[in-house]
């Protein structure tokens, strides 16, 4: 799953990032937002939709603050 901040939440870290690149010499940058990438391995046993569904409650009980928060959850084999 990938967490990041909502649309209209200043993201210090993103901001940091785009004024690096753009002193570094990228002068295309004109915004960054830094994020987190988390890889969960679950039962192998579980079929898809559950799995989308145990990760989503993951999300919303502990992985993401949803208040500032938004993710995406993607399913793979």
């Amino acid at each position: 799953m990938t967490v990041g901040l909502k649309p209209g939440v200043l993201d210090v870290q993103g901001k940091a990032v785009a004024g690096a690149l753009q002193e570094l010499g990228f002068k295309g940058v004109e915004d960054a937002r830094v994020g987190k990438r988390i890889e969960i391995q679950l039962d192998g046993d579980l079929d898809p939709a559950t799995a989308e569904a145990e990760v989503r409650e993951m999300c919303e009980k502990l992985l993401a603050n949803t208040v500032i928060e938004s993710y995406r959850v993607e399913i793979g084999s």
